[in-house]
Formats: structure tokens, C-alpha cells, sequence
């Protein structure tokens, strides 16, 4: 895993330290918490218009669209070098156009709620791949115990003993691989863009133009253009984008910067409540006791793969 155990993607680069902002980093924190927990919602409403394809690519390109704003105001310039951009498209690949189009396929079967929940197993996969010996990353009994409740946790929310009445599988397995992709992705970005010289806002904004390619490559190829513009879809798709991954994007290493990974990491234990709160609320979907339960051992699984061991 990447030192930002999140379950969304982050500059590939080392990031540099930055003066402290006006507006208090907690205040930040909680901003960021809300549009990523919110970004499950925004994906299910853009579904309802458009093929999860299309999301997708419209996610991308919006947040690209903010992240190159970002760079053309602070006058940076994308990174060079032919080596540097291969492996920034592996990367946009596993941490952006795979996971993405991933949950947009899954929440067409799926609450927005389950979407979220299946999100915050990153740090799981995250730990389960360490102990195969894919990341640098040793395994401690602190946090294999952490994997083992983590698992207990995914297996609580899908209502095991019930033999997984009422829920579909296939959306499942793709909100779970989504998450897999994150871990997978960091490991590649640490191994092979680790100290490239670059910033952080130059490295994002290359891997989601590349990304934002890699899917105008591939929508047309399976959807066809909708015969109306559905507004409330678009209106969730570009808010999806903008907020959801460009502005969310920068939030994020404004705050990395000012008190470190390990403070900045602890929003991904806010993400599913937050997504489970506006599934429920607003898009009125059913919840069975198991899921909160479950969520709540996910989470506790997933802190105790983050513990640092003592030294």
C-alpha cells in the first residue's frame, strides 16, 4: 500500500512540504470526507442516464479538467520522458480507469451503500498482498489479525449465513476487484515512479489525462451515444468528477503536506459511513442490520492493518 492507506488514488510523486492554508486542515478533512462518501451516490444517479462506460469517461474528464486548471494557475508542466509515461499509463490504468469503470458496473446491481463498504476492503487487499510478498510492506500479527476481522467484517455485510440471499454476486466481486485495483496500483506506482523529480499536481494531472485516453478509447467501442440528455445524470457525473476526484485530489495533498499520511489516511474509515448515510437518506435504499455491523468490522480489520509496529 501506498503511505496514504486510501481507498482512492493519489500523486504518484513524493510530496513536497507545503505552508499551512488559512482554512484549518480538519475543516478540509471533513470537506473531503463528504465528497468522497457522497462520490457512491453520484455514481448511482449517473448510471440512471448513462452506461457505466460513459460515467466513467465523464468522471475523468471532468477531473482532469480541474487538475489541468490547477497546473495552468501554478504555471506546471506535465512530466517528460517516454519511460516516465508508460508506466503513468499502467498506473492510470489500476487506479483509475479500471476501479472506476469497475464501480460504475457494480452499482448497476448494487446499492450505493454495498459500493461504499466494498470500498473500504482496500487496506485488506492491501494487507493480503503483503503477505504474499508483492509489497514491501511486513506483515505483523497485529495486522494479519486485522485481515482476519476484515474478512469476518466483508462476510457479516454479505449475509453469509444466509447463503447470500438477495444479493448479486457479480456486482459484488466487481465493487471488491475495484477495490483490489487500488493496492495493486500502489504497489506499481512505488516500485517504479518513486522520486522521479516530479510534482505531485504534474504526475496526477498526466495519469488522468492518460486515463481520461484510455477511456475515450474504449467507450465507443461498447456504448452507443444516449438519444436525450438525462441533466440530473450529468449534473452527478460532472460533480462526480470535478468534486469527486479533481478537487477531492488536490484537498488531498494539501492535507498529506500538513499533518502527515498517517492523520490524512484516517478518511478512509469516513467514506462508507458517509456513502451508507446518503444511500439511505436520500436515495432510500434498504439496510439490513448486518451491513452497519459488518461495515464496523471492516473498518476495525482495516485500522489494525494500518497499526505501525513498535518499535
Amino acid at each position: 500500500m501506498s503511505t496514504v492507506a486510501s481507498s482512492r488514488p493519489v500523486a504518484p510523486a513524493d510530496l513536497e512540504p507545503r505552508p499551512r492554508t488559512a482554512l484549518d486542515w480538519r475543516i478540509r478533512f471533513g470537506v473531503l470526507s463528504l465528497i468522497w462518501g457522497f462520490s457512491f451516490l453520484f455514481i448511482k444517479v449517473g448510471t440512471e442516464g448513462y452506461a457505466p462506460f460513459q460515467v466513467t469517461f465523464g468522471r475523468l474528464l471532468f477531473g482532469s479538467a480541474v487538475l489541468v486548471a490547477a497546473m495552468a494557475v501554478k504555471r506546471e508542466r506535465l512530466p517528460r520522458g517516454a519511460r516516465t509515461w508508460g508506466h503513468l499509463a499502467v498506473a492510470a490504468f489500476l487506479l483509475n480507469a479500471l476501479p472506476f469503470s469497475l464501480f460504475a458496473y457494480s452499482e448497476l446491481t448494487i446499492p450505493s451503500t454495498l459500493a461504499g463498504i466494498c470500498n473500504a476492503t482496500s487496506p485488506l487487499w492491501g494487507m493480503a498482498l503483503s503477505l504474499v510478498a508483492l509489497s514491501e510492506d511486513r506483515p505483523t500479527r497485529r495486522r494479519v489479525a486485522g485481515l482476519g476481522i476484515g474478512f469476518i467484517g466483508v462476510l457479516t455485510v454479505l449475509g453469509v449465513w444466509q447463503g447470500f440471499h438477495g444479493l448479486d454476486a457479480t456486482g459484488t466481486a466487481m465493487a471488491l476487484l475495484a477495490s483490489l485495483s487500488y493496492p495493486i496500483g500502489w504497489i506499481y506506482v512505488r516500485r517504479t515512479l518513486a522520486g522521479t523529480g516530479n510534482s505531485h499536481l504534474s504526475m496526477t494531472g498526466a495519469q488522468l489525462l492518460l486515463a481520461t485516453a484510455q477511456l475515450a478509447f474504449v467507450t465507443p467501442l461498447f456504448t452507443t451515444l444516449p438519444s436525450r440528455v438525462a441533466w440530473v445524470p450529468l449534473l452527478a457525473i460532472a460533480a462526480l468528477g470535478a468534486l469527486g476526484t479533481g478537487l477531492a485530489m488536490l484537498v488531498q495533498y494539501g492535507i498529506v503536506a500538513e499533518v502527515g499520511p498517517t492523520t490524512a489516511q484516517m478518511v478512509t474509515y469516513f467514506i462508507p459511513v458517509i456513502a451508507t448515510a446518503a444511500g439511505v437518506a436520500i436515495l432510500g435504499e434498504s439496510l439490513a442490520w448486518s451491513t452497519p455491523v459488518g461495515a464496523v468490522i471492516v473498518l476495525a480489520g482495516a485500522a489494525l492493518t494500518q497499526a505501525k509496529p513498535r518499535r
